[in-house]
């Protein structure tokens, strides 16, 4: 009898480990779908007639389709099961990669954006969730780098493939291979993957009291701060690596292809880290690691070598952060997890936009982009401030409980002895 059970738990994690790498899978192609974008836009905007400027619309579209209705259809959905979402989800995405594929129009690739924008976002959190529900909560760390992993691997590797094929056969391909791609993932979760309930039900406008939370608007605001520190030093990466270190664009490339290594190390040992140490440890160390690179920076641009570990460094920090604060939110709020998910990868899109924002104003005012790491730093300052807040709300919020649970054990102790009289 042991024996059977060994041998049926051994296939159970086979199994998901299985869909794991398939809602990872999925990642890799919605990423694509959104990184690719930027590449190829001169592309578009030549083949529809436009100017580069209304092309760069279609990457405003899917930001706020993603920061805006990914939240709202999260928390009506709450209460389906997580496959049933997740195959809408997909299906929704294969059917907006099949209109940007056959329309020539602008207004329909608009709305194709809108759609593609929106099913990745409620795939993004969903399939988040399911993994955090498939697998053990030992095993959740190393998991949920591996759907990091798959976002990471689409900046790295989808974009720079998207870019090949579109100038080898033109950038509609991309979104019919996409949606081909994801119609074949669709159809093996269709069949793999299990029945996983909802969150449990609770009155629409009561969800989003979560959000009052201090733990978790504190917890949202590491996300902003965070994300704005890292799109400040990303958007303008190219620029600081030419300008202040002094690389050729050759080397730029190759710089960027082994950050993109490095991002993929980073998300597994920040996977690996979170089961063995916990969210909290590791989410503390990756953002303090942030602040520490990037205001070091600066002073090491006059020595490449030294510019260029920091730089390693600072962009590890950014992949090994991703899983420990996907876990800290699961573990803050496991019965809402869906919807705070949702909301936290609104705000990274709205931290994305801030920091870029923030770095186009620098750059214009200084007219260089050697204060970008000290700024980024600095709003990387605030979200560890903003950790702090929220490990302190978390450290209060387990002392209340601990405190209910004890005064909830005596009135059980006096009602016994009344009961005894």
């Amino acid at each position: 009898m042991s024996i059977r059970l060994s041998i049926n738990s051994k296939e159970l994690l086979r199994m998901n480990r299985l869909l794991v790498i398939l809602l990872a899978s999925g990642a890799f192609l919605t990423g694509t779908a959104e990184f690719v974008a930027a590449g190829i836009l001169p592309a578009i905007a030549k083949d529809l007639n436009i100017s580069l400027s209304l092309a760069g619309q279609l990457i405003t579209a899917y930001s706020l389709a993603f920061a805006i209705g990914t939240p709202i259809v999260v928390s009506v959905t709450s209460r389906m099961g997580r496959k049933e979402v997740v195959m809408g989800a997909l299906a929704l995405f294969v059917l907006g990669s099949m209109i940007a594929w056959m329309s020539d129009v602008y207004l329909i690739q608009f709305v194709a954006r809108l759609i593609l924008g929106l099913s990745a976002g409620i795939y993004s959190v969903v399939a988040v969730s399911s993994i955090a529900k498939l697998v053990p909560p030992e095993k959740m760390g190393s998991s949920l780098s591996a759907f990091a992993l798959a976002f990471g691997a689409a900046m790295t590797l989808g974009v720079p493939i998207g870019i090949a094929i579109a100038a080898a056969v033109g950038w509609k391909a991309i979104f019919a291979l996409l949606g081909v791609f994801s119609l074949i993932v669709l159809l093996l979760l269709l069949r793999l993957l299990p029945q996983i309930e909802g969150d449990e039900p609770v009155p629409f406008v009561r969800q989003f009291s979560v959000v009052k939370k201090g733990v978790i608007v504190s917890g949202l605001c590491i996300t902003f701060f965070f994300l704005a520190s890292n799109s400040l030093m990303l958007t303008y990466l190219t620029p600081f690596l030419q300008n202040v270190l002094h690389l050729e664009m050759t080397s730029v490339g190759i710089v960027m292809s082994a950050l993109g290594m490095i991002g993929i190390i980073g998300s597994r040992i920040g996977g690996i880290g979170v089961d063995k140490w916990g969210s909290v440890p590791m989410l503390a160390a990756t953002l303090l690691l942030s602040v520490v690179t990037l205001g070091l920076l600066p002073a090491a641009a006059s020595w490449l070598y030294a510019g260029l570990f920091l730089i390693g460094l600072w962009f590890s920090s950014v992949f090994m952060n991703a899983p420990a604060l996907n876990a800290y939110f699961i573990q803050q709020a496991p019965s809402f997890s869906n919807l705070v998910l949702g909301i936290n990868l609104s705000v990274v899109h709205l931290g994305n936009a801030f920091g870029a924002g923030i770095g186009g104003i620098l750059v214009e005012a200084t007219s260089t982009v050697f204060h970008h790491a000290w700024v980024a730093g600095c709003l990387a300052a605030i979200s560890v401030i903003s950790a702090l807040v929220s490990f302190a709300w978390r450290r209060k919020g387990k002392v209340g409980k601990k405190k209910e649970a004890s005064m909830y054990s005596i009135e059980n102790q006096r009602t016994g002895d009344v009961c005894k009289l």
